[in-house]
């Protein structure tokens, strides 16, 4: 049976660093991909392979792609996992920072459905997982254009699942809530369990999402949050 294959952007430390080491586990070969060494690093360790690049970049998304199709010959999972754009109060983010977050948050997992989705369509199907943020239903003012952009990405995701549901190719978005990944600690008791969560934790849920485990579930935003937001 035929290794299956999981890509990875944002893939160095952090969240990411958490789900490719739980893909790792669970039999998945990797491609990582970050803005730093630490990718290559990782990768390293886990018997991967990696490339250096941001999310905004359309070359960089396209030369995981390749490299990942010139290791493997197939692409089965991917996450779609950035950082935050830039911050400020709401009227004076500049235009320039609103289009970098656009760049980073929304055409990024545009970019990589379309190098991703024909692939997926020749192999029989194929999982995408986008991370966003537990604020995309519940804007908060402490990063408004996280916010915004992230919410078009459940948008976006929602359309995906109903276009490419039919050729088996589900889309889902992870919604994490305060984690260890940030010095967040501060933020533990604003949460029904009254602490921040591991990025360990976000993985498994990531994972849940990325494998057949998950088999009958796309177009949806799971929140991973502690039960820290109320919406229903």
């Amino acid at each position: 049976m035929t290794q299956k294959v999981c890509l990875i952007t944002g893939g160095g430390r952090g969240m990411g660093a958490a789900v490719a080491r739980e893909m790792h586990g669970r039999g998945y070969r990797l491609a990582l991909m970050s803005p730093s060494e630490s990718c290559e690093a990782l990768a390293a360790e886990l018997g991967g392979v990696a490339r250096r690049g941001v999310a905004q970049s359309a070359e960089d998304l396209e030369g995981i792609v390749d490299l990942a199709m010139s290791s493997y010959g197939r692409i089965d999972a991917v996450l779609n996992h950035t950082g935050h754009p830039p911050k400020g109060d709401l009227l004076e983010i500049t235009d320039e920072n609103w289009d970098l977050a656009n760049d980073m948050i929304v055409k990024s997992v545009v970019r990589m459905a379309r190098l991703v989705t024909p692939i997926m369509q020749a192999q029989g199907g194929g999982s995408i997982v986008n991370i966003t943020t537990y604020a995309a239903f519940e804007p908060s003012l402490w990063f408004p254009a996280s916010c915004v952009y992230r919410a078009g990405v459940s948008s976006f995701t929602k359309l995906y699942a109903d276009r490419y549901g039919p050729q088996n190719i589900r889309m889902n978005c992870l919604l994490p809530g305060f984690t260890d990944s940030l010095d967040v600690e501060k933020f533990g008791d604003l949460t029904a369990l009254k602490r921040i969560g591991k990025v360990e934790e976000q993985a498994k849920a990531a994972a849940f999402l990325l494998t057949d485990d998950s088999s009958y579930i796309t177009g949806q935003s799971l929140r991973v949050d502690g039960g820290l937001t109320r919406h229903m």
